[in-house]
């Protein structure tokens, strides 16, 4: 069974990221959000892989509620 995610923070992480695959943080855990460290071991939470092609300013949910997950959908609005 799953934990829910912890919430980071009610902003998004606007970050500029290299080309590459990145791993995002999904349960809040993370001494390295919004990237993924391995602190979800026994959360039930898996990160998100995911890929850029070219270097990108890009925002990162930090509320864990985006249904558009790695990146920020304005869910944040509503906590």
């Amino acid at each position: 069974m799953s934990e829910e995610p912890k919430i980071v923070d009610t902003s998004p992480v606007i970050i500029e990221l290299e080309p590459g695959t990145h791993a995002w943080c999904a349960c809040g855990r993370s001494a390295n959000h919004p990237f993924c460290d391995g602190s979800h071991a026994d959360s039930g939470i898996t990160p998100v892989i995911f890929d850029i092609e070219e270097t990108s300013k890009v925002a990162l949910c930090a509320c864990k509620k985006t249904s558009g997950a790695p990146f920020c959908d304005g869910s944040h609005s509503a906590i």
